[in-house]
């Protein structure tokens, strides 16, 4: 008997490697004789009219399993989309990192089998939010499962702007920006910023300032259920953008709020039974593995 009844397969467009191991998953199903759809953008990749093809929405509706088949930055998207159907997530590695899509290729066949098993590890990671309310409305949202960016786009000029953490100010900044980041994304952009890395298991937000014009900026980490607000400063003579993920991404103006705070629905997050996340850092990050003994 299968843990799971149906399934929902998703993919990166454009890729040898991911058209390889699509066929092989759907393979895999059909040899199970497991119900999938897969999403319909892949239709002209796969090119398999015996394949039933369907929307993210009807997907949402029609599984209970969803498996990714790309790198990090297409479960990114996958995360974003699929989080509201409260669905897990499995992610094959078909891109460089892998820091959540964590099953090679080579694996692909006995981990699926043990999580149809029930043999599996399942976590939850939480996404944030953010809205731009501009002379008091809404003008633009968006989620993110790694980061939250204000940059200035294509210039390479400083930003100004007001931060409030729980409606209490913090400081004031000129700087290239700031990265508003989950756990999950502190191996990401903010790593590269200096942020510190966090367990995914933590509830909280690490606040990055990039190049500030001050020796003592440092990052901030503060409660995940904290009500983050950006003030976009009148000085500015640009208009700086937000970015979600890296993948999505708004426009502000001149004395534009960001609120950027904790979704509602959090990603679960399937892993092998023998996970590690220590174990991915140090494959990941080039950390020391254990000491040898000569003795």
């Amino acid at each position: 008997m299968s843990h799971f009844s149906c399934v929902g397969i998703l993919g990166r467009l454009g890729n040898d490697n991911v058209l390889n191991t699509l066929r092989n998953l759907i393979q895999l199903l059909s040899d199970r004789q497991i119900p999938f759809k897969v999403e319909d953008l892949l239709k002209n990749t796969l090119r398999n009219e015996d394949v039933d093809y369907a929307t993210r929405a009807e997907l949402g509706a029609f599984a209970d399993l969803i498996i990714v088949v790309g790198g990090d930055g297409t479960l990114l998207g996958a995360a974003r989309d699929m989080a509201i159907y409260d669905l897990p997530v499995l992610g094959i590695n078909r891109g460089r990192l892998g820091f959540l899509t964590d099953i090679m290729p080579d694996q692909m066949e006995l981990v699926v089998s043990d999580v149809f098993s029930g043999n599996f590890i399942e976590e939850q990671r939480f996404l944030l939010e953010v809205k731009v309310c501009r002379d008091g409305e809404w003008v633009g949202s968006s989620a993110a499962m790694n980061d939250i960016v204000l940059h200035p786009g294509q210039s390479i000029r400083m930003i100004e702007f007001e931060l409030l953490i729980d409606g209490q100010f913090v400081y004031s900044q000129r700087s290239d920006g700031l990265i508003v980041s989950t756990p999950t994304g502190s191996t990401a952009y903010a790593l590269s910023a200096g942020g510190p890395l966090m367990h995914p298991k933590l509830n909280a937000i690490v606040l990055v300032p990039m190049f500030p014009h001050t020796l003592t900026s440092r990052p901030l980490v503060v409660d995940g259920d904290a009500a983050v607000c950006v003030r976009i400063g009148y000085e500015n003579d640009l208009a700086p953008q937000v970015s979600c993920d890296a993948q999505n991404h708004l426009v502000t103006l001149q004395g534009d709020e960001l609120h950027i705070s904790k979704m509602s629905h959090s990603l679960r997050l399937l892993h092998p039974k023998n996970y590690d996340y220590y174990e991915i850092c140090r494959t990941k990050l080039g950390w020391g593995s254990r000491l040898g003994n000569d003795g």
